[in-house]
């Protein structure tokens, strides 16, 4: 399902990189995934930041804006629909959450809150009035998924299920789905439950909880190639992932913040992924 209208609550709807140098960044996103702008727009909380809409075919992708006051690094944020950022923010704090950005208005677009889960991780919740979310998702140059990384992945169920309704099922070593029941995303033919709509996988090593995103990309290789000539840097080269039809690498952009590639391997699972 490449081309979504609308995104039901509880579901990751958009996800936007925020950085120090939104130049540096839309050459870089542009030269990787040949993303044209929309913009400059004012941004939403951040009135001296400026904001760009990403687009492939025409239709929204992903953004890129300022970083915002008190956010010390750079990083992308993803946004889940929710039917009241004011309802999501009260309840994230009573399930042990934090808000760091109380809700405010998008105009004309949505109003928004930033929350902080019990083990660290950020993220948006979004309440729409003009822009749903990625209109365009699972296909090269768009936003696939995002994953949470956090060492104890207890400590954090509880929250996103009561905020969202999510369900964690294992999945394998280090690995959970995050299901929304009654959900129904992607492709029949994907080799995950259509009702996924997040990843868990455990990462000892990490201080803190985060939200990583992956994008597809139709030549990971050459992709991987181009990051360091237009400022980024490859983490982990291209692999194959054991068991999926696909390859994969993790990038740094000019600013730090990381991100993953992946590309799908067979033609005949063009669902890989759900969304």
């Amino acid at each position: 399902m490449s081309e979504r209208e609308s995104y039901p609550h509880g579901v990751p709807c958009w996800v936007d990189a925020l950085v120090p140098d939104v130049g540096a960044a839309r050459r870089f996103y542009g030269g990787v995934f040949g993303w044209e702008f929309d913009g400059p727009a004012p941004m939403g909380g951040n009135p001296d930041g400026e904001y760009y809409v990403a687009r492939v075919r025409g239709r929204d992708v992903a953004g890129i804006g300022s970083l915002p006051p008190g956010r010390p690094e750079a990083g992308h944020m993803t946004q889940v629909r929710v039917d009241s950022a004011d309802e999501a923010a009260r309840t994230a704090e009573e399930a042990g959450g934090h808000v760091l950005a109380p809700p405010f208005d998008v105009p004309p677009v949505g109003r928004m809150a930033v929350i902080q889960d019990p083990a660290g991780g950020q993220f948006a919740v979004w309440e729409a009035r003009g822009r749903e979310g990625a209109e365009l998702v699972n296909e090269p140059g768009a936003w696939s998924m995002s994953a949470l990384h956090v060492a104890d992945p207890d400590a954090v169920i509880p929250f996103y299920s009561e905020l969202f309704g999510w369900n964690a099922e294992a999945a394998g070593p280090g690995m959970w789905l995050l299901r929304l029941p009654g959900y129904v995303g992607g492709e029949p033919s994907q080799p995950v439950p259509r009702d996924v709509v997040a990843l868990i996988e455990q990462d000892p090593q990490a201080a803190r909880g985060f939200w990583r995103a992956d994008f597809w990309i139709a030549d990971l290789d050459a992709a991987a190639s181009a990051v360091g000539e237009l400022g980024g840097r490859v983490i982990d080269p291209p692999a194959e992932i054991p068991g999926l039809p696909f390859k994969a690498a993790l990038i740094a952009d000019p600013a730090g913040a990381t991100f993953s590639l992946s590309q799908l391997l067979l033609e005949d699972a063009a669902a890989g992924a759900p969304a």
